[in-house]
């Protein structure tokens, strides 16, 4: 009979509705037909004659079955159907027929045919739905589908595709619209046989139909219209860019309820600012709680302090978590809230030195938020429990000092004393790898429990007053690689609930399989032969291990289920919260409203006397200008239907009028860009929008000018303008600007009429009456045409022949003597309106801040002044110095850069230099450059004088290294460090003796790298070499001979991960490191708590990623530093060895807002204090 043939050659997968389908959904898989064994036995069946078309088609059908519908492995089938349709007659057939309507799991079903393709020349299969209407809104099913065709009269002839699909009202189809050529369909051979596929016109169609069971509800959904709050109780939070692993946290600790009812009660009523994290955090808690949908964490974000940077990089999610919980224990002090995180999340272990043959124990007990376990090489977290208590042998040549028992071999390891009630698990998912020199995620098997039994791994004398059984609440995961990825999280938010996926803005249930096992990494199962793996969607990398797996892990201890998922109902939330949060609503809906019903409204702006009068500049009236200043012309908001009648009584109580005085001009954009009162508007019967549209400037919106009538008549008003003229002799409306020398102001001072006729001379006599001036003052008048046209008049010209109309702006000034105007010019002022104008168009408001002010910077070191861009150096200079009462030559400015607000560049002296290329240069391609802001210095010397020497930036170490002074000497291009000294003892203010001891270190990374000597030539410093100043310690001043020195740092966590102020220390030899603890203490200037959380560690020079070795009380610091480095060696050896080590300050950092140079600041997390 031949092969068994089944095809899948160019078949598409979609909908009926081609036309309009998108070929690229992802929502039905489409897997290749399975010639298994049971295809096999169906091949001999047929070769052996056992199936043919004699039999019955029930039976072919039902065998076929086990070769088109492979079976879902991890799905539970809850109905199953199978029906052939017997097609006849296929060339006189409808372009769209259906079959007869089946029955799947008591639901109807049929097959949608196309005969001559769906505008495709291939047969189109689909299948579909049944309904005699549309079905209800809610109803989908979940199934698995397969579609063969076979000849009726040689089964062993089929095609077969196969599909799932989530079927709903809104995709009630679903199939394969290239299902089969319709050329080879009707060839006289098929595939090997001597006959046609459709043979004498006819072909059966076999639907098999498994409908699968949804146990999460969201099995294959599309997501296009899904609703998480509707089907899960719960909203996700927005992703800003790559914030993906603060939702997971943030979700996380929101469904710790007595995490956020703690967050609740932190006092923040009287600092509700976008600026306080605590009530940021606050309202993003209270959105998840309330809100219908997604919420977003900007305003968190913000509070944080970052930037767009931050945003768009993935950061370590303990770090943020510590750093957070810092953050909060500090605003919860003094509050109910205090103690509350500790009471949570806080264990404790023990660190100890156990004699084996004596009795002495050295311990130390340190307390924990989260624990670190390593994966690489374990299988599970049972395992990775037992490698953190795992104890160490201490013998040979690194046995133990034990005091007064000598040198002792000991046991050395760590044992929990308590377990928090939430306990956080780091998995080490990102180690260095040695082979690649290169930090890797480690994708090993990792497996973890439902439930858990912590009591093993605590000390003999823990309290075990309740059991130790912790049950998982929590899986944060992790998918991709170091480079790029995705984080997502599983958590449990109820006692006796289901787990639920928080993916960014949307949320679905989940199976415990895809909680626990999809989540355990390792490699992948039943990968087709000779593939090389699976692709990642986010790294794009290719691998045989899964690159999903979870890196944190959230127990909750069972017998504080209730205490810690406590309920949070409204009266936990803060009632000013609620309150603020209620106003904002409100406010979203209103400014809802006002979008859907703008179409009916528009704006009109109105110019009045008095803001013309507070105005200074070109115009009438700055358009832009504040609405609270009294320049600012007044805003109105109205229906576009509204008449001019109903708007004019509006205006008038704002004006300070009867609406009978009250008159409206509309205001025109005039062809020199200037705008200007056109023409009243005389029908007070006529509409806004009708007003606007006939006399109007459209792309400026409706403006307008309030004219105010001086007389009535009969309660009538009279305007000027509407009084009879005699050949034309018509009113003119002029406005009034007086420029006033002494005082360097150009203010509006009113309108008036004037003839067409009149002369321009004859303008003085109402300016005279405006002013209260007397007769005999002389004037100046000039026209403003345009900011770059400012015109003096002709006094013999009439009003008509200089052609003036209404609108028009006069401005006046004074004459005044010779010598008045040259004692106004010496003062800097202008005498001449025209360039007082110059001034206005040129005018820009420039911030000052001094350069290297004490912090916080005073406010006399910040201020304001108003300078035209035509501003040269030396005059700046002037101006500036006059302001701050300092000779301009010792003044040196920079400009600012305007992303981060640091120093960009130093300005040179030259002459011609003006501010407007100062500040906007035209080599710059970029727009770093703060266009309104200089820095500026206060020198000892002349900037000439300056000029000739070199900057030395240094940063000076105070107090230890808790402070650290940032500052910049000026030393001779040929000079030396021991020139800079002496500056910086002076600026820091040093006595006379602690001046005599300093000395400098070059530091690289937060590492000491050599120290220089005073002869060091400064011009060997570029701007890359960070320089470490600090007074030297008396101890080392006083040291013994035997005494060795040995460079320190600080870290956190990792050796890699350095931050803060190095410094050199000295070892004594035969001092115990609990005696070595107290010098540190004196040395490093930090005490008490804060020191006792420092771990100290040895650390090799040779490798940057080299692990520390932790130092012990009753350890000997020279003994160690041999031991690490050359095993086997003697004390002797120490000073070599402190040459190849340095010892370690392991804490976390918590001087983010240290401002060190870029290449020594931090890059790390932060949250803004």
């Amino acid at each position: 009979m031949g092969d068994l043939q089944i095809s899948t050659n160019n078949m598409l997968l979609d909908s009926s509705e081609y036309d309009t389908a998108d070929d690229g959904q992802d929502i039905t898989n489409i897997e290749p037909q399975l010639q298994g064994e049971a295809d096999e036995d169906m091949a001999d069946d047929i070769s052996q004659g056992r199936l043919t078309a004699n039999n019955c088609i029930e039976c072919i059908v039902e065998r076929m079955k086990l070769v088109v519908l492979p079976d879902l492995p991890d799905l539970e089938t809850e109905h199953e159907a199978v029906w052939t349709w017997e097609v006849k007659g296929w060339r006189s057939m409808a372009r769209r027929v259906q079959s007869p309507v089946f029955d799947c799991g008591g639901q109807p079903w049929r097959i949608l045919f196309f005969p001559y393709g769906n505008n495709v020349e291939f047969a189109s299969f689909y299948l579909e739905q049944g309904h005699a209407e549309k079905p209800p809104e809610e109803w989908y099913a979940c199934v698995q589908f397969a579609l063969v065709m076979w000849n009726p009269n040689e089964p062993s002839m089929y095609i077969s595709h196969y599909a799932h699909h989530r079927f709903t009202p809104e995709e009630s189809d679903w199939g394969f619209t290239r299902y089969a050529d319709l050329r080879r369909l009707f060839a006289d051979q098929w595939d090997g046989f001597d006959r046609p596929m459709v043979e004498d016109e006819a072909v059966n169609v076999t639907a098999y139909v498994r409908i699968i069971k949804d146990p999460t509800g969201v099995l294959w959904h599309n997501f296009l219209s899904y609703d998480s709050k509707k089907q899960t109780g719960f909203v996700g939070l927005k992703n800003q860019g790559a914030t993906c692993y603060l939702n997971s946290l943030l979700q996380s600790l929101h469904f710790t309820n007595a995490f956020r009812k703690a967050v609740y009660q932190i006092p923040t009523e009287n600092e509700e600012t976008l600026s306080n994290s605590a009530y940021t955090l606050q309202r993003l808690f209270y959105q998840l709680q309330t809100n219908n949908d997604a919420v977003s964490t900007l305003e968190l974000t913000k509070s944080f302090g970052w930037d767009s940077r931050q945003v768009f990089e993935q950061q370590d999610v303990q770090e943020l978590s510590r750093i957070l919980m810092e953050r909060l224990e500090t605003k919860m002090k003094g509050t109910e809230a205090e103690k509350s995180l500790e009471k949570l999340f806080l264990g404790t272990t023990k660190t100890y030195i156990s004699c084996i043959n004596v009795d002495y124990e050295s311990s130390r007990r340190e307390d924990f938020w989260d624990l670190q376990l390593n994966v690489r090489g374990i299988k599970s977290l049972q395992g990775s429990l037992e490698d953190y208590i795992k104890e160490e042998t201490m013998e040979g040549e690194n046995k133990y000092d034990a005091g007064g028992h000598g040198f002792q071999d000991a046991r050395k390891g760590i044992i929990f004393e308590s377990f928090p009630p939430v306990l956080h698990l780091q998995l080490k998912r990102f180690e260095y790898d040695i082979n690649r020199d290169a930090m890797m995620k480690v994708n090993d098997y990792y497996e973890f429990p439902e439930t858990f039994d912590a009591s093993p791994y605590l000390s003999e004398s823990a309290d075990r007053s309740e059991p130790y059984i912790y049950k998982l609440h929590g899986v944060l995961v992790h998918s991709g690689d170091l480079h790029a990825g995705h984080y997502y999280a599983f958590l449990k938010p109820t006692k006796n609930g289901p787990f639920y996926r928080f993916e960014d803005d949307r949320v679905t249930r989940s199976t415990m399989k895809e909680v626990l096992h999809d989540n355990f990494g390792g490699e992948y199962s039943n990968l087709p032969n000779g593939s090389a793996g699976v692709q990642n969607a986010f790294s794009r990398t290719v691998s045989t291990k899964r690159s999903m797996n979870a890196y944190m892990l959230v127990y909750l201890r069972e017998s504080r289920l209730d205490e810690v998922l406590c309920e949070v109902t409204e009266r936990d939330v803060p009632h000013h919260l609620e309150r603020k949060l209620e106003e904002e609503r409100l406010l979203r809906e209103q400014k809802k409203k006002e979008r859907e019903e703008q179409h009916l409204y528009m704006d009109a702006h109105v110019v009045t006397t008095e803001s013309f009068k507070h105005h200074q500049g070109l115009d009438l009236v700055k358009w832009d200008q504040t609405p609270d200043h009294p320049a600012a012309s007044k805003h109105y908001r109205v229906l576009r239907a509204m008449k001019v009648e109903e708007f004019t009584k509006l205006v008038a109580p704002d004006v300070g009028c009867e609406p009978e005085r009250l008159r409206l001009w509309v205001m025109v954009n005039r062809q020199n860009k200037t705008v200007r009162p056109d023409q009243p508007l005389h029908n007070p019967a006529t509409s806004l929008e009708d007003a606007f549209n006939r006399l109007g400037t459209k792309p400026l919106g409706f403006r307008l000018w309030a004219e105010v009538a001086e007389n009535m008549a009969n309660d009538k008003p009279i305007w000027p303008d509407q009084m009879p003229a005699t050949n034309g002799n018509s009113n003119i409306l002029l406005f009034l600007k007086y420029f006033n020398m002494e005082e360097q102001t150009l203010y509006g001072v009113g309108h008036v009429y004037v003839r067409r006729h009149e002369k321009v001379q004859d303008i003085t006599t109402p300016i005279l009456k405006l002013m209260n001036w007397t007769a005999g003052v002389q004037i100046k008048l000039f026209e403003e045409i345009k900011p770059s046209m400012i015109e003096p008049m002709k006094p013999k010209q009439t009003l008509q022949q200089a052609e003036i109309q209404d609108g028009d702006i006069i401005c006046f000034q004074k004459e005044i003597s010779e010598k008045k105007a040259n004692s106004l010019v010496e003062q800097g002022a202008s005498t001449d309106c025209r360039e007082f104008y110059d001034f206005i168009v040129n005018k820009i408001t420039v911030h000052f801040e001094r350069l290297g002010a004490p912090e916080p910077s005073e406010e006399e070191d910040k201020f304001s002044l108003e300078l035209s861009r035509r501003t040269t150096y030396d005059k700046l200079a002037s101006q500036v110095g006059k302001r701050l009462r300092v000779e301009p030559t010792h003044l040196r400015f920079s400009t600012v850069n305007a992303t981060t607000g640091a120093p960009k560049q130093t300005i040179r002296r030259q002459y011609a230099h003006t501010l407007q290329q100062i500040l906007f240069p035209n080599y710059t391609y970029t727009n770093s450059t703060k266009k309104d802001g200089l820095y500026y210095e206060i020198l000892d010397e002349s900037l000439s004088e300056v000029e000739q020497k070199k900057a030395v930036k240094i940063t000076f170490a105070h107090e230890g290294i808790t402070k650290e002074e940032h500052l910049e000497v000026l030393v001779a291009k040929n000079g030396t460090l021991a020139d800079a000294l002496p500056l910086v003892a002076k600026k820091v203010k040093l006595d006379e003796e602690s001046a005599k001891h300093l000395r400098v270190f070059q530091v690289h990374n937060h590492k000491i790298f050599k120290e220089l000597p005073v002869t060091y030539a400064v011009v060997s410093l570029n701007e890359y070499v960070n320089v470490l100043v600090e007074v030297i310690p008396k101890e080392e001043l006083e040291a013994d001979p035997d005494d060795r020195p040995i460079f320190a740092f600080q870290y956190d966590r990792e050796p890699s991960k350095t931050h803060g102020i190095p410094f050199k220390f000295m070892m004594k030899p035969g001092e115990i490191f609990k005696d070595t603890k107290k010098r540190l203490e004196k040395r490093i200037g930090i005490k008490g708590k804060q020191f006792e959380r420092i771990k100290f560690s040895i650390i090799p020079k040779v490798a940057s990623y080299t692990k520390p070795v932790y130092i012990n009380d009753g350890m000997l610091l020279s003994i160690c530093l041999v031991s690490n480095l050359m095993p086997g060696k003697d004390d002797i050896l120490a000073e070599v060895a402190a040459q190849e080590c340095s010892l370690g300050l392991d804490h976390v950092d918590r001087s983010r807002s240290s401002q060190w140079p870029t290449s020594l600041r931090d890059a790390a997390i932060f949250i803004r204090r």
